[in-house]
């Protein structure tokens, strides 16, 4: 890859009026702005989390009645999958990287860019004001006919305020698709695109397709609850397990909006912590296009115990098998690329490394529940709630930090403190571990999710539980703190300090406004180490 010229400014001095970041069309600004709000959207799940695990911590209900409590584990799960995972890596580092790693000067629609960040930012005010004024008791799934028929909150509003940040996925999926269709620099070919690209280009077709079913839904929901029209509940002629296939034939695609840019993002970590090409480039291509085609076939393994038809719970069963295949493709082809290689254990490699043991233990316990047999006994248990927390908060967050971590020097041409960042990132696998690993045993011992108070014979490993949520929450809170240093003590970045490849380390540590002053030619492919 042939490096371009760079000129000042940097995107970052380009105008430093409150107006001109509000108003910005260059999608490095526009992820930052995305990064701050979801960085505030994060921290308010996370309250809710703490107060889900201070009531945990004893068996009596004695923090919060259940009507509050379950109002409090709705909080934290619309606001965490709707607002932190589901934007968290396509909107920030997706934004930010996706043009400058296939040589463009921005992403094809740049005013359609902006716009979803204000739908965003809107539809998330709005959802969490009806969250905290009144509350929703339902549960994040919204689940029939207790949402359109039985609940006195403020299910209506806040379904309006899901529905608008839908509208945000879809655009920022259709923008970066035309981006990438139309915008890659002369040689870039499909076969030289980084992974992490080809990660932002499968979650973006599980955007465009599965998110419109989600707002329909949510439509269908308002028309029973304000017109009354039988959809959903069945004393009115509807049928509630239509909603359930609805909303899992998004929300299971959805699992993977959160884990495919993860998984982009720790294939370039790995290479460039082990300073080699992937093994197994063009492997890992077709398996990020087959979970993002098989993800769609999988939404019944949800409702095993649903009244679903047995033989369409044997189809799903073993789809839900075969999906793991190109899942273990990824895994088996991260370790072959670490074999006998010369690791730097530097923060971003600690977290991809982190990501790689989470999301496998979270992989493996999945296919418990993808057995009909074993589902049966484990559904509605703490089982199922660590296993998505492994895959979905253990995995996506992991990456995620690592993705700051290793591309904070582009992003802000400074450096961070490495020894923090490295006890921020074991803190977070062992904290993570000690708060989730215990809900397999209690899950596995028949202890119920959503329950506020709970026999006292789980009471040590709830203790664990919590004690580790501490643990959790110091991790998260760390990067905070020495993110902020690094942008006025920190070290100047040169414009490569990993020694990575990719068109993003050829350009100034911050990159100029539109990129590259002259478009780049690439002459090989992503990864074009010569020595190990």
């Amino acid at each position: 890859m042939l490096p371009a010229e760079q000129a000042a400014p940097s995107y970052l001095t380009d105008g430093n009026t409150l107006r001109s970041w509000l108003a910005t069309h260059d999608h490095k600004r526009i992820a930052i702005l995305y990064a701050v709000s979801i960085t505030f959207f994060f921290f308010l799940g996370g309250i809710a989390a703490a107060l889900i695990r201070l009531e945990l911590a004893t068996p009596a209900g004695d923090l919060m009645s259940a009507d509050t409590y379950n109002k409090t584990f709705t909080f934290h799960g619309v606001v965490m999958v709707w607002f932190f995972l589901i934007p968290s890596i396509p909107n920030t580092l997706g934004n930010f990287l996706l043009p400058i790693m296939i040589g463009a000067r921005d992403v094809a629609f740049p005013r359609l860019n902006l716009f979803s960040w204000y739908l965003y930012v809107a539809g998330g005010i709005f959802t969490v004001a009806c969250l905290l004024l009144g509350g929703v008791d339902t549960g994040w799934t919204f689940y029939t006919p207790f949402s359109t028929m039985f609940s006195n909150s403020n299910v209506m509003l806040t379904v309006v305020g899901v529905f608008i940040v839908g509208f945000s996925s879809i655009l920022t999926g259709l923008n970066f698709i035309v981006t990438i269709h139309t915008m890659r620099t002369t040689g870039m070919t499909w076969f030289r695109l980084p992974l992490f690209v080809w990660s932002m280009y499968g979650v973006s077709l599980v955007m465009l397709l599965a998110t419109p079913v989600l707002a329909m839904t949510l439509a269908l929901i308002a028309a029973e609850r304000l017109l009354g029209v039988g959809i959903f509940d069945p004393a009115l002629g509807g049928d509630p397990l239509l909603f359930q296939h609805f909303f899992w034939f998004y929300s299971h695609p959805a699992v993977y909006i959160m884990v495919l840019p993860a998984m982009g993002v720790v294939s370039e970590l790995i290479t460039a912590g082990v300073r080699r090409r992937i093994f197994g480039y063009r492997f890992m291509v077709y398996s990020i296009i087959g979970i993002a085609v098989i993800g769609f076939l999988v939404w019944g393994h949800h409702m095993f115990v649903a009244g679903q038809s047995m033989y369409a719970s044997i189809v799903f069963s073993i789809l839900s098998f075969i999906i793991a295949v190109p899942s273990a493709i990824k895994v088996f082809n991260w370790t072959a690329t670490l074999y006998k290689g010369d690791i730097a254990f530097g923060a971003p490699m600690i977290y991809a490394l982190g990501f790689v043991g989470l999301f496998m233990l979270g992989g493996l316990t999945g296919l418990f529940l993808a057995a009909t047999a074993l589902d049966v006994n484990l559904t509605d248990t703490y089982f199922v709630v660590a296993h998505f927390h492994y895959i979905m908060v253990g995995g996506s967050v992991m990456a995620y930090l690592g993705g700051i971590h290793f591309w904070w020097p582009k992003i802000t041409g400074r450096m961070f403190s490495e020894a923090w960042a490295r006890f921020a990132a074991i803190l977070m696998f062992l904290g993570f571990n000690l708060t989730f690993f215990p809900q397999f045993l209690a899950g596995a011992e028949g202890m119920p999710r959503r329950y506020h108070q709970y026999p006292a014979e789980y009471g040590l490993l709830n203790i664990l539980s919590s004690a580790g949520a501490v643990l959790l929450a110091a991790s998260y809170l760390l990067p905070i703190g020495y993110f902020l240093w690094s942008l006025r003590f920190g070290e100047r970045a040169g414009n490569d300090p990993w020694g990575a490849e990719g068109l993003e380390w050829t350009t100034s540590s911050p990159p100029p406004t539109h990129n590259f002053e002259a478009p780049p030619v690439v002459t090989e492919g992503p990864y074009a180490y010569t020595h190990p």
